[in-house]
Parts: structure tokens; C-alpha cells; sequence
């Protein structure tokens, strides 16, 4: 008889535990709600290794090319502390310290022989969003029914990022399907915030949101279609980037919905400073990555559009910037995230103007449209594969009851698409021409709600809207709820019976201490000026480096 689908997730999970070396376990695990510290209390890790956790990754690459550090120690050390993270936070698909011990020990040999780094990652730990593929290993992405293949072949972007010098040692963990904004599954079960277990990691890269966000890596890898590297870096008070479609290779990951090119999901660095995720992008587009993904656009990083950027601050950034989109009200901590980001700018000599968001109930309900368009059939043939259930979580936006679209439906949603497109660049030039100046960038918020409880996230649209234009956009860390600054709002009228729905999750005792952030938001392939702009944000706010 074949195994039942809740004995392939308890051997999955048992081999996963079993990676976890006897010496890095903990023996008691803390009963608190927040294990963000535990890290550094637990006794596991040395003085050392705290310190090489708690630096930034451009710091290490730089001591690893001068032979300051060694590839092996700064190895060890995030195996270490990745090790406690998945037994804090349940956030490790695959865990595999043996591995990412050899490939340091060939890159230390490598150093001692030639006395140069092999690239600009030489002996960096990256986390993988379990989408990506490593030959020899799992890429179960949630699904029961995926347990037991093993890959044969490398996603494009490990290939690249090992020979820039990369190391590799856990495959985090994804909601099953990866169409929601918490990471929960049948495989392991549900990933946790350390700041407080109950609160969402977010969703889909939810595992590396965790894992980055406890210092368990230090540049984690998520994919994007609908906020789900935004999210999880919003709710771990981390830095990420959504690029547009194209800037960075996607071929050969694992993804649900293969073949769907209506909104492309995209793959992006989360990381605790802007500086590391510019080292990322630069470090990848460096090998030409077009020659390896025929969906990469040929374009270099342009250090020339980050120079005028820094010009520009010299006179003032022209910027805009909204609170509410017109569908969903935001929480008061979120309300206070935008305000405090607007006033820091203002008062540094930039000029801040309102913008009304343009039809993004329209952008909302057409992607959600675009989401379910093959009647869900893909995501239930690899559920309903190994007879595990379906996640709550995914029943408002993945009905399988929906009809699928044909042919010429789904020609006239590409239509709608590119019309929205265009009309809201005709938007963004209309206050340009206004203002007689270039438009810079647009802050948003990127959900209505810091980081949100098991369960409740329901409005996507502040993220899914802007992967449907295709936007660039970053992601900044602002501050934290504060149940003494974010009391409920008194006598709201709701702007729907939606928006009721979302206010009344608000809980001011609930959720203080949970981060808060914003979506720095550039046109199409602006990842040079976004990022530009996203980091002297952070600058001006005090959080240049997240802890």
C-alpha cells in the first residue's frame, strides 16, 4: 500500500531534523512569543560567530576578498544560526550543512592557491526560496505530491550565483501553491514570525523572510507575482526588491501555473540593507544572465541612473506618494509609516505630493482574475495528487469551482492589462507635466496591515496591483506598532464590507511591536534609481542597516 500523504510529510519533516547536526539542537525550546534574541542567548553560536551573523553581507565579502575571513567560518556560522532558526520558526525545506561545508572548503583552497576571490559572493551564504533548484536535492514547493523528486538539473540563477562565489545551505519553506501572503502547508506545517510567533512570517518567501529575519542568512532569495517578496520582507523589518519581469533570470525554477505569462512572477534578494541587495543584483547581472534566460533583458547594471539620482538629491527628490487605495483602509500603524516617511522627506528638502491611486480596484480585481484564469487546475492536480487537503488560506483566491477562461477571453485580459498599463503611465506623466519636473518614485503601502496574525490576511491589492503594471519596487523598513501611538480608529465608516472585514482585525494591544514598512515604487526596470531612492529613505529614517 502506498504511503499516505500524512507519512510523507512526517518523513519529510524527520529528514529535515535529522540534517540538524546534535550539537547545533536546543534542548529546551523557549516559551516566549518572541525568539528573535534567542540566537545570541542560546550558548550555540561563539562570540565569532555572532558577530560574522550580525554583518551585513557586503561587509563580508569584502574581509573574505581581503583573506580576513574564511569562507568555511563564516559557513559554519550561518549553518549555525540557520539550524536554530528552523527550530524556532519551522521555516527549512531542505537543510544541507554538509554541502555548503565542501563548497567552502574548495573556495578557502581556491583562495589559498590563487590569493583572489572567485567572484564578488566568493564564500557568501544565500538562502534559496525552495523554488529554486539545486541538482541532488528536493524542491517539494509545499506540495505532498512532490516529495521524493529530486532535481537533475540547477535553476539559472544557481548556476550564476555559484560561480560568482555563492554558498548554499537551506531551501526555505513556501505556503503550498505559493498564492498567499502566509507560508503554512501540509509538508511541514506553518513558519512562524521571530518577532512574535503569532504573528505571519508573510507569504510566499515566507521561509526566507524568517530566515533572513533572524540572521539565520544574510541575502535570502524570494520570487514575486503578488507581493510575496514584498510581504515577508515588510513583516521580518527587512530590505527586498520586486524587479521588473526580465531584469533577473527565472528559467528553471519551480513554479505553480507553469506557462502562465499573463503576470510573470519575478525573483529578487531580501536582505537587511539596501547596499546588500545592490550587491546581489550587481553581482548577477555581472555574468550577463541574458545568455543563459532568454527572458533577461540585456541591460547591465547602469551605475549612471544611480548617479542621478545622487545628483538629484543635491536639489530635492520629486516624489508622490498615497495612504489608502480606495479600496482598503490601512491599519493606523501603517498610516503612521507613510506620514513618518512623508515628514522625514519633507523636511529633508523633498518634495512629497499626493497621487490618487488610479483604478487599482480594476488592477485588483483583474489580477485576482488572472490568478484563477485556468479554473485553478493546476494547483488542485498537484494537491488532490497526494490526497492532502487544501490550505484555508488559499480558498478566497483560488475557488475551484471558478469556470477557465479560453483563447480569446484570455487575449482580452492581455488587452486590459496593457490598456491599464498605459493609462496609468499617461497618470504618471500628467504630474510630471504638472509639476514641470520628473516624477522620481511613489510611496505606498504594500499591505493594509503590520505584520498580520495566523490567518488573517485578506488584501492584496497595495502589492498585486503593482505586479500587474510591472513596476519596480523596494521595500523599506519604517518603525513599529505602537499600541500607545496606533489606537483604533473611532467612528470609521468603512468603504466596503470588505474593508470592514480588514479593520476589524485591528487590535492595537495585538500587534504592538510589529513592523512596519513601505513600498518605494519606480517605473518599469528602475531597479538602479528605485533602489537609489529606497536606500536614502533609509538613510533618513535611522535604519540604513535592520538589526
Amino acid at each position: 500500500m502506498a504511503p499516505s500523504w500524512q507519512e510523507l510529510a512526517a518523513d519529510k519533516q524527520k529528514r529535515i531534523n535529522d540534517s540538524i547536526p546534535q550539537e547545533w539542537r536546543i534542548t529546551e525550546l523557549p516559551s516566549s512569543d518572541s525568539v528573535f534574541d534567542f540566537p545570541a542567548k542560546s550558548g550555540i553560536l561563539s562570540n565569532r560567530e555572532l558577530e560574522i551573523t550580525a554583518a551585513t553581507a557586503s561587509d563580508l565579502v569584502q574581509q573574505l576578498a581581503q583573506g580576513k575571513l574564511k569562507a568555511v567560518e563564516v559557513t559554519v556560522a550561518f549553518c549555525k544560526r540557520a539550524a536554530l532558526a528552523h527550530q524556532l520558526l519551522n521555516c527549512c525545506l531542505e537543510f544541507f550543512p554538509e554541502k555548503a561545508i565542501a563548497q567552502a572548503q574548495e573556495l578557502d583552497a581556491f583562495y589559498e592557491k590563487y590569493k583572489k576571490p572567485v567572484g564578488p559572493l566568493h564564500g557568501l551564504p544565500i538562502s534559496l526560496k525552495d523554488q529554486l533548484r539545486v541538482k541532488g536535492l528536493e524542491t517539494c514547493m509545499g506540495y505532498v505530491s512532490w516529495l521524493g523528486k529530486y532535481d537533475e538539473d540547477e535553476s539559472v540563477l544557481v548556476t550564476l550565483l555559484r560561480k560568482s562565489g555563492a554558498i548554499f545551505y537551506t531551501k526555505t519553506s513556501v505556503p503550498q501553491t505559493l498564492m498567499v501572503c502566509e507560508t503554512v502547508n501540509n509538508v511541514i506545517g506553518r513558519t512562524l514570525n521571530p518577532r512574535n510567533k503569532n504573528w505571519s512570517c508573510g507569504g510566499s518567501s515566507g521561509g526566507e523572510g524568517a530566515m533572513v529575519g533572524i540572521r539565520g542568512g544574510v541575502i535570502g532569495i524570494g520570487t514575486d507575482i503578488g507581493g510575496s517578496i514584498r510581504v515577508p520582507s515588510a513583516f521580518n523589518f527587512l530590505y527586498g526588491i520586486r524587479p521588473s519581469h526580465g531584469r533577473m533570470p527565472y528559467a528553471k525554477m519551480a513554479n505553480s501555473m507553469e506557462g502562465q505569462e499573463t503576470v510573470h512572477s519575478v525573483v529578487g534578494p531580501m536582505a537587511h540593507s539596501a547596499g546588500d541587495l545592490r550587491l546581489f543584483l550587481t553581482s548577477v547581472l555581472e555574468q550577463e544572465p541574458w545568455k543563459n534566460d532568454s527572458k533577461v533583458v540585456p541591460m547591465p547594471w547602469r551605475s549612471a541612473e544611480e548617479e542621478t539620482i545622487k545628483r538629484k538629491l543635491q536639489g530635492g527628490l520629486n516624489l508622490a506618494y498615497y495612504s489608502c487605495d480606495g479600496v482598503v483602509m490601512p491599519h493606523p500603524p501603517i498610516l503612521r509609516g507613510i506620514e513618518t516617511v512623508v515628514s522625514t522627506l519633507k523636511k529633508n528638502g523633498h518634495k512629497v505630493l499626493p497621487w490618487t491611486p488610479y483604478k487599482h480596484d480594476f488592477g485588483h480585481n483583474l489580477i485576482n482574475n488572472i490568478y484563477a484564469s485556468d479554473g485553478n487546475t493546476d494547483v488542485f492536480k498537484d494537491i488532490n495528487a497526494s490526497g492532502e487537503p487544501a490550505i484555508p488560506n488559499i480558498k478566497d483566491l483560488l475557488n475551484p469551482d471558478i469556470p477557465k477562461i479560453d483563447m480569446n477571453q484570455l487575449w482580452d485580459t492581455h488587452l486590459q492589462k496593457w490598456n491599464y498599463q498605459m493609462e496609468y503611465l499617461d497618470k504618471w506623466r500628467e504630474l510630471e507635466e504638472k509639476e514641470g519636473r520628473e516624477l522620481d518614485a511613489i510611496i505606498a503601502p504594500i499591505t493594509p496591515t503590520a505584520a498580520i496574525r495566523h490567518n488573517q490576511f485578506r488584501y492584496y491589492g497595495y502589492a498585486s496591483v503593482i505586479n500587474l503594471l510591472d513596476f519596480t519596487s523596494v521595500v523599506v523598513p519604517v518603525t513599529f506598532a505602537d499600541k500607545g501611538l496606533d489606537p483604533a480608529k473611532e467612528n470609521y465608516e468603512a468603504l466596503s464590507s470588505f474593508d470592514a472585514t480588514v479593520q476589524a482585525e485591528y487590535d492595537a494591544d495585538a500587534y504592538h511591536g510589529a513592523p512596519v514598512a513601505v513600498q518605494v515604487i519606480g517605473r518599469k526596470l528602475s531597479e538602479e534609481r528605485t533602489l537609489a531612492i529606497a536606500e536614502e529613505i533609509g538613510r533618513l529614517l535611522g535604519n540604513s542597516v535592520t538589526p
